[in-house]
């Protein structure tokens, strides 16, 4: 039994290219699509292009996460499950990594007479996040790394299912896109992302294709997902290739950061005019004077929705990515503080 990529009973969840529908194409971490069926196989089939590092997708088959390799390109059919015992499944096929790829899902193949079940409504509150490797999820399966530089890795440590935002999203009981790229700082040229020609968070977050690499940019709809809550946690890419920020707080490149970082700021609250921002960095190590410089944007922002919050640990907690432990504490900290700002966040206008 084939299962079109438009079938009714298929949920999707993320910043997904629909322009095919027939063939929806997934480019951000913590993008899904859903399933709940009755059969005794399950077969996928998709076709990747990868710019770098091997791919992975994830899936949680009856609540058991796994992930599969991707070959480099083309398309191709992977077997996620046999010999099913012939009752109701629930499937959550994911994508694991950031915009390193992207993949075209053509749909799932079930066992002959197979039956498709409608999936529980998605949750009413809604969150986006703006961020870079550590919101993505990057390296976070590495766990004997906590607190420490990461292993030598091609990509299979990666999984947003993990990232302390997806983490956040699921305590909060909230739907997430989450707008998060490896590497990218807000500015162009600078960060890490497709160098040489770096491209910032100021040319990504209006997108739902931006990698260069990959193909032309093609614009995002903002009015088709509308979060109460929106998480900006971009800052601390900025410091390569030249950490002026640290060097000169009140140096010309600091000071043109931070108009910037308040220009793009503007942008979402022109976007999003009665939703929740919530600005921060991450535990990762970086110089807290990126820190100083966002608290200093949000005090001039007089805007009483605008939010600066720090982890406990903020800018010190480790030289590497963070790990799954590490994620927890993170994402257990945001929860409670926008738990704290109340229900009354959460209201639709």
């Amino acid at each position: 039994m084939f299962v079109s990529p438009n079938n009714s009973c298929l949920q999707y969840s993320g910043r997904i290219d629909f322009d095919n529908p027939e063939v929806p194409e997934f480019v951000y971490p913590c993008s899904f699509v859903r399933m709940r069926f009755q059969g005794t196989s399950l077969k996928v089939t998709v076709e990747n292009h990868k710019n770098y590092w091997s791919c992975y997708l994830g899936y949680i088959l009856d609540g058991k996460q796994d992930k599969i390799k991707l070959p480099d390109a083309g398309k191709t059919t992977i077997t996620l499950a046999e010999g099913l015992e012939d009752t109701e499944h629930d499937l959550l096929f994911f994508k694991r990594m950031d915009s390193c790829h992207t993949f075209q899902f053509y749909g799932f193949e079930l066992s002959e007479g197979a039956k498709l079940f409608p999936v529980e409504a998605k949750p009413v509150r809604r969150i986006e996040v703006y961020g870079d490797s550590v919101s993505a999820g990057e390296v976070s399966e590495a766990i004997e790394y906590v607190g420490k530089p990461d292993p030598e890795h091609d990509g299979e440590y990666s999984n947003s299912y993990y990232s302390y935002s997806w983490m956040t999203a699921r305590k909060l009981h909230a739907e997430i896109h989450d707008i998060a790229q490896g590497g990218a700082a807000l500015l162009h040229n600078t960060g890490w992302f497709s160098a040489p020609e770096y491209v910032g968070m100021e040319d990504i977050y209006d997108k739902i294709q931006y990698n260069p690499q990959l193909g032309p940019s093609k614009k995002w709809d903002f009015a088709k997902y509308r979060p109460h809550v929106v998480i900006v946690a971009i800052g601390q890419n900025d410091s390569h290739p030249e950490d002026y920020m640290a060097e000169d707080y009140e140096g010309a490149k600091a000071c043109h950061w931070r108009a910037e970082y308040k220009d793009f700021l503007r942008k979402l609250r022109e976007l999003y005019p009665n939703a929740t921002i919530v600005l921060t960095t991450t535990i990762l190590n970086h110089h807290a004077n990126w820190d100083r410089a966002i608290d200093q944007v949000c005090m001039e922002m007089q805007d009483n929705k605008v939010h600066h919050f720090l982890y406990s640990k903020n800018g010190i907690g480790t030289p590497g990515h963070i790990r799954i432990p590490e994620a927890e504490q993170m994402s257990d900290e945001l929860t409670a503080f926008i738990t704290s700002l109340g229900e009354e966040i959460w209201m639709d206008a």
